[in-house]
């Protein structure tokens, strides 16, 4: 499983757009998320991984790594290329969007 930390999250964040999922349950999500992520909650992700392209690069998070990293160990099996985000949004030192 490839795994990258938060500041290197933020590093790739900083040289432009970086396609993330954020697979915390919906109200988690809204009451705070990495600017840019997109909700795929992990209690869903059975029914909706389908809606992501297989030619991206995901990098997945969640609020501190254990569901992303089981994120990112079903879609690896589904053929995706993803990264787990070790830390997550608690670790994310910046301001979380609303």
């Amino acid at each position: 499983m490839k795994e990258i930390s938060i500041d290197t999250l933020q590093s790739l964040m900083a040289g432009g757009e970086v396609p993330l999922i954020d697979v915390r349950e919906v109200d988690e999500y809204e009451a705070g998320h990495v600017p840019g992520a997109v909700n795929f909650p992990l209690s869903q992700l059975e029914q909706t991984y389908a809606q992501l392209d297989k030619g991206t690069a995901y990098h997945v998070i969640c609020q501190m790594g254990g569901r992303s990293a089981k994120a990112v160990a079903f879609l690896e099996e589904k053929g995706y290329d993803v990264t787990n985000v070790v830390g997550g949004t608690q670790a994310y030192p910046d301001s979380l969007e609303k």
